[in-house]
């Protein structure tokens, strides 16, 4: 221990420890890299599959979020390291180019960094491990090529697009989902017809927002919203737009039926002088004369819109009540405060002109939608309004309402360009449900969308994982440097996600994984897996388990590159340091 002084000779204590604490360089400063890696793999590990752990995440704020959502969990993180930074980043480039399989590409990069570790303490350089590792992974995307298959789907077979969605939402929210039964097989049919209903919606919005021709898919055109009340299988698919709001005024009509909509982002008021002189009045007849003009105004304002044809307003900002009183005398619903965001989708999905300038509105720029309605959400005073069957059907919402773990047979599709998801959950208790519903029904929209631009895919429960860990062990013994261990430890890293589905299921990770690779192996079949829900078959095809082949693809490259990146490190300089 000494005593030193600062700046302004103030005495503080320098430890022992700190005093002799020095930078971290060469292979100290990439083992304590791998480790902080390391730790938030082990964070979402237990988090990976259909049996995965969700955790609770806390803001400073004091809000709450339960979820099993890689991306979620480490976007919320506080992480101060810059390793542990880089594999936040690694989740969110998972998220941004394919939407899922956010935690598997952290689990996944977290095994080769354990594995990288073992090869560094037995003196292999660190770039010729990463030298290893891109062969290594080359091998397993040309290998994932070679096992994947190909389906054919369109607006008339979905099939192949609703069960690789349901892969998708298994480890989701459904799983809480079930009510308390003494015959399991009632409980597992209830929460497959719940996710299947998620799916079809999901493949259906996806399916009418995409061009198939050129393969392109437009996400920003599904708008997903979220109301407490009902049940989850309560959740509909809306060909239309749906806004928080409801009419202005509760005398107003609650349905319009044929609505030719004045979509203004003007106020429905008189201007206001850009000047700064003020007007005295003084007298009481002044002050009649301003209010008639005033009156004057808001009369010749509704005229203007009953003379075009307008039989709904909708505006971005407010009007008083006397313009409100007035609107509704003179039969013209309208609805005020609708976000800038929203009036454009309603701009799109009923053909209309977003008008600035009151003066500028003409009978052209007007949408039509067949049925405007609001509509209340139990006994709450919660209403939405729903604007429905729409010009140029490029809107359109789905609202589906049954009995518990009931759907409605009314699920139809139809080509369409601009969707919303209304979802409306009581039964799972409040908002963070509604929340954690909304990132599996993101994910599953992403899962089809990806599944437009590539047909292929491959089987999931780790059977790819499998099977590209015994086809790179294989291959590593044509490579004569030394880079061949690094193969076999990219192999070994890809036996850790199969291993870790088979621990969050509750099986015996080490021999479940011995007994699929002995059964792929004596069966050259790359169809074995896991048998996370217990179904009695470890074949992923008759479980119709699938996941997409550039969402595989991408997890491994993606840990793979983040991987080499860390490895390079052999130095952290920080701002005191030069």
């Amino acid at each position: 221990m000494a005593l030193a002084f600062d700046e302004y000779g103030r005495p503080f204590i320098i430890l022992k420890e700190q005093d002799q604490k020095t930078r971290l360089r060469g292979i100290d400063a990439q083992k304590a890299n791998i480790s902080a890696g390391k730790a938030v793999a082990r964070i979402l590990r237990t988090s990976l599959g259909p049996k995965g752990m969700d955790k609770i995440l806390q803001s400073p704020d004091g809000d709450v979020t339960i979820t099993n959502d890689g991306a979620t969990i480490l976007e919320q993180m506080d992480v101060d390291n810059q390793i542990a930074k880089l594999m936040v980043e690694l989740s969110r480039s998972q998220d941004y180019e394919i939407g899922d399989g956010t935690t598997g590409v952290v689990v996944m990069a977290g095994a080769l960094l354990e594995q990288a570790e073992r090869l560094l303490e037995r003196g292999i350089h660190p770039i010729r491990i990463a030298e290893g590792y891109e062969m290594a992974s080359r091998i397993a995307v040309e290998h994932l090529e070679h096992i994947s298959q190909k389906f054919d789907f369109g607006a008339s077979n979905i099939e192949p697009l609703v069960q690789t969605c349901m892969t998708t939402l298994s480890s989701k929210i459904l799983q809480l989902n079930k009510d308390f039964s003494e015959d399991d097989t009632l409980i597992s049919t209830s929460v497959n017809r719940c996710k299947r209903h998620l799916a079809e919606i999901s493949v259906k919005a996806v399916l009418s927002v995409a061009d198939l021709e050129r393969k392109d898919v437009n996400l920003d055109m599904i708008k997903v919203e979220g109301k407490v009340g009902g049940k989850l299988e309560d959740t509909e698919l809306i060909y239309g737009i749906t806004v928080d709001k409801d009419m202005s005024h509760p005398q107003m009509p609650k349905q319009i039926e044929d609505a030719k909509i004045a979509i203004l982002t003007c106020p429905f008021e008189p201007p206001k002088p850009k000047t700064k002189h003020k007007v005295d009045i003084d007298t009481v007849e002044k002050f009649q004369t301003l209010r008639l003009q005033e009156q004057k105004y808001f009369d010749d304002m509704v005229q203007k819109c009953k003379d075009v044809g307008a039989t709904l307003v909708i505006c971005q900002w407010g009007f008083d009540d006397e313009a409100n009183h007035l609107l509704m005398h003179r039969n013209l619903p309208a609805v005020r405060w609708v976000g800038g965001v929203e009036l454009e989708l309603i701009a799109i999905a009923t053909g209309g002109r977003i008008v600035p300038r009151f003066q500028e509105l003409t009978p052209e720029k007007l949408g039509r939608a067949g049925l405007v309605r609001e509509k209340s959400f139990g006994t709450t005073k919660d209403k939405m309004l729903y604007i429905e069957h729409c010009a140029n059907s490029r809107a359109v919402t789905i609202f589906i309402r049954g009995g518990r773990f009931s759907l409605s047979p009314s699920i139809w599709f139809k080509p369409t360009c601009l969707l919303s998801f209304v979802v409306d959950d009581h039964s799972l208790g409040n908002k963070m449900m509604i929340e954690e519903t909304k990132r599996s029904i993101h994910d599953a929209l992403c899962v089809a969308r990806n599944l437009i631009r590539n047909k292929s895919i491959v089987y999931g429960g780790g059977s790819a994982e499998i099977s590209c860990s015994i086809a790179v062990e294989a291959a590593a013994d044509k490579y004569p440097g030394v880079e061949q261990y690094a193969i076999r430890a990219f192999a070994d890293a890809l036996d850790s996600v199969p291993m870790a589905l088979a621990e969050n299921s509750g099986l015996q990770p080490i021999e479940t994984l011995s007994a699929v690779k002995s059964q792929q192996i004596k069966e050259n079949n790359p169809h074995y897996g896991i048998d996370c829900n217990d179904v009695g078959t470890n074949n992923m095809r008759e479980q119709d388990v699938f996941e997409t082949l550039i969402g595989k693809q991408q997890q491994i490259l993606l840990a793979t590159q983040v991987v080499k990146m860390i490895l390079k490190i052999d130095d952290v300089i920080s701002p005191s340091d030069y």
